[in-house]
């Protein structure tokens, strides 16, 4: 889940596991006596806290001025992520059920289909949904097809194996009979079919082709260069998860934000993380948020991201096992033929 911090001793980890379970599931500062009760460590009380003071000292847990008990730090969070074992069975039957149904049951395209991922995993989860779209520049090309708009236009269609449509309507010179725009479509597909994206932007594969193919080719270049998209769900549950409404501005703010989201969470992947607490996301209205990120694949190659953001005091192994099987599913209803 990310770097694996100091070793602690049995017992400490065990107090700082329920301080970590108790503050995620009562949003409350964790006492010794919640502690020894459900932590189950057949020590005093007296131990407990001894323990916990322990734990303070070295930067996992902190004492809050009004309250005698101690919330987890962004090192406690950390210790405890890194620390969880399986987390498949956090996720109850009745969800597990709702995605497979939902993934049986779309027939979308793929936009909505992402769109209504990500209001998936927002009521999975009650955190803040992100769906990136699969990278147009690596989408491999499945056809081309032309279809008449009225006489001076034509709008082109390119399908790509990922289940993504791009539409573009096109000024020609003169009217195209059925004749030539089915040479067109063909020439086309025949030419890119299997090629990824980037080679709509290949001049010199217009060489052979029709004036009308030619004309749709140059038409079509500058689809590659288009942004990953971002579906966010959920946004609208974040104003109830944070105290500050401050905070809430500064995170919808970066919600908001298509091109910073999406750097964010490919720059989380590349440094090998699932889940970036904190500061860890490098982001500093992000300050009091976690991130659980996880690619989703097409033919065993990662093609998009989906992830969900939450404050800090998330219920980590809910949302792991959430955003594991949604972006198996996904993934898995994508590579369908």
């Amino acid at each position: 889940m990310g770097t694996q911090g100091e070793t602690l001793s049995a017992r400490k980890a065990a107090v700082l596991r329920a301080v970590v379970e108790g503050y995620i599931s009562t949003t409350q500062p964790v006492g010794s006596s919640h502690v020894s009760e459900i932590a189950d460590l057949g020590v005093s009380p007296a131990t407990v806290r001894n323990e916990m003071l322990a734990l303070e000292q070295a930067g996992y847990l902190s004492q809050p001025h009004t309250s005698a008990g101690r919330i987890p730090t962004e090192k406690g969070y950390r210790h405890f992520v890194d620390t969880l074992s399986d987390v498949s069975g956090t996720l109850g039957r009745t969800e597990r059920q709702q995605v497979r149904v939902f993934f049986d049951t779309t027939h979308s395209e793929l936009e909505q289909m992402l769109a209504d991922t990500s209001a998936l995993l927002a009521d999975l989860t009650a955190y803040a949904a992100l769906v990136v779209a699969p990278q147009h520049s690596t989408a491999t090309i499945r056809s081309v097809s032309l279809v008449d708009l009225s006489e001076r236009l034509v709008m082109a269609l390119v399908v790509y194996e990922n289940g993504s449509v791009d539409k573009r309507t096109i000024e020609v010179d003169r009217p195209a009979d059925s004749v030539e725009m089915a040479r067109a479509s063909t020439q086309l597909t025949d030419l890119l079919a299997g090629r990824p994206a980037s080679a709509l932007r290949d001049r010199e594969l217009a060489h052979a082709l029709t004036p009308l193919a030619a004309r749709v080719l140059e038409s079509l270049a500058d689809l590659s260069d288009a942004e990953e998209q971002l579906y966010v769900g959920g946004a609208a549950s974040v104003a109830g998860l944070f105290d500050a409404t401050e905070t809430v501005r500064s995170v919808l703010g970066i919600l908001e934000k298509q091109l910073v989201v999406v750097s964010l969470v490919r720059d989380i992947l590349d440094r090998g993380l699932t889940v970036a607490i904190g500061s860890e996301t490098g982001v500093a209205p992000l300050a009091e948020c976690s991130l659980i990120v996880a690619p989703y694949e097409v033919a065993g190659q990662p093609v998009g991201s989906i992830g969900v953001l939450g404050p800090t005091r998330m219920n980590y192994p809910q949302a792991l096992a959430a955003v594991a099987v949604v972006s198996q599913n996904l993934g898995d209803r994508l590579s369908a033929p």
